[in-house]
């Protein structure tokens, strides 16, 4: 898939410089073959109104605006005139009445004559006009080189914009492929926390269909119990992390005293920390308020209280602090343990992630601090772990309403 996925998106850039370079290099072309021309009839205008004009016989065709051309002109007893640099041949008198004969044909003012590859203007009294003609060779074989160029720039481009968009489309793709390795690895990980459950279930029920359990039934099914209720925890985990990725609805973002729901989620973990042979102390400052969804922001300081409280050893000391920071308020908690190391920081915050593997036994998903960061992203904070001597601290920033 994300082979195919870089392919469009070559094929696309591709397709738009393509384009691009097609209609620039058309616009140039246009351009410079317009201004060829009316320079051309610019000259033939003059050299028609004058006879010889600009096309003087000491000038030569090569000379920088010199135009090779010639005038036609019927005289007062319709004689032929043909006044012209040298550069043609103007003895051929058949030739001349031939071409006086195409032009008046074509009719207009201006016009080309392919067959002899002439562009020529009338100018002067309707009863005896002046034609001047002039050489298109010059001009077609500007425009030819033009052309060249254009198809060797062109190309040089399409090449060159093909290698950047190879090397952009590994950039663009970079966090769909990384986003769809999480969602191969989440998937695995689901699987696996699922499995063992389900194994247990399926033998204990196998055993209590054949019979084979005799009065011994009531083990077999307190461990149906036991792993139907951990796989609920699980699914339950699941939607609450489906839930943090959505964002939340207009309506539910509104104000919040962070500081009253702080001290208000650290209420009943109190005697939770209490059974399990803790201390909490609370440090939180008053009137910090936030904009996002209550229920959300609570369910965030839950999961760091219940998070310390897991990995905290017993007889340790949390703390739980609310402080202002700037235009910003810090929420952290922080208790003793085994530090965890900068790889085990970053890697914690991910879904299934657990430093302490045995910690699946206790109903520990891997999914709260994952849960954890989605909530504070979505409220435009941001949360992250810190580790030394004394223990870890988890952190987590949010922006103030502004009073």
């Amino acid at each position: 898939m994300i082979r195919r996925l870089r392919l469009k998106f070559v094929l696309m850039n591709m397709a738009f410089v393509s384009v691009l370079l097609a209609a620039v290099f058309a616009v140039v072309l246009h351009n410079t073959q317009n201004q060829l021309a009316q320079a051309s009839l610019r000259a033939l205008e003059q050299a028609a109104l004058e006879h010889l004009g600009p096309v003087r016989p000491d000038r030569r065709p090569g000379e920088p605006g010199g135009i090779p051309c010639f005038v036609l002109q019927t005289g007062p007893r319709g004689e032929l005139i043909a006044i012209g640099d040298g550069y043609y041949d103007l003895t051929d008198e058949d030739w001349l009445l031939t071409l006086l004969a195409a032009a008046q044909e074509r009719g207009g003012r201006e016009g080309v004559l392919e067959d002899y590859g002439l562009r020529f203007c009338r100018s002067g009294p309707p009863e005896r006009p002046a034609l001047a003609f002039a050489d298109l060779t010059g001009e077609r074989q500007t425009m030819a080189a033009l052309t060249r160029t254009c198809l060797l720039a062109g190309g040089a481009a399409f090449l060159g914009f093909l290698a950047v968009s190879v090397l952009l489309s590994r950039w663009a793709v970079k966090p769909v492929e990384r986003a769809w390795e999480q969602q191969k690895q989440f998937v695995a990980d689901a699987s696996h926390e699922l499995k063992t459950p389900l194994t247990v279930i399926l033998t204990n029920a196998e055993l209590l269909r054949e019979g084979t359990a005799g009065a011994g039934e009531g083990p077999f099914a307190d461990n149906i119990l036991t792993m139907a209720r951990q796989m609920r925890g699980l699914v339950e985990s699941l939607l609450e992390l489906a839930r943090a990725d959505a964002p939340p609805a207009a309506g539910a973002m509104e104000p919040v005293d962070l500081s009253r729901l702080v001290q208000e989620a650290a209420l009943p973990f109190e005697p939770v920390f209490f059974e399990a042979g803790l201390t909490l102390t609370a440090e939180v400052r008053e009137g910090l308020r936030v904009r996002g969804a209550e229920g959300q922001l609570r369910q965030v300081a839950d999961i760091l209280l219940d998070n310390a409280r897991k990995y905290t050893p017993s007889g340790g000391g949390v703390t739980l602090e609310l402080t202002r920071n700037g235009r910003h308020c810090l929420l952290s908690v922080a208790g003793p343990g085994t530090p965890l190391t900068r790889r085990q920081r970053q890697d914690v915050f991910k879904r299934f992630y657990r430093a302490d593997p045995a910690r699946s036994r206790e109903g520990s998903w891997g999914l709260g601090l994952a849960i954890a960061q989605e909530i504070v992203k979505r409220h435009n904070g941001k949360i992250w772990a810190d580790s030394g001597p004394e223990g870890n601290r988890f952190t987590v920033r949010l922006p103030l309403m502004r009073e």
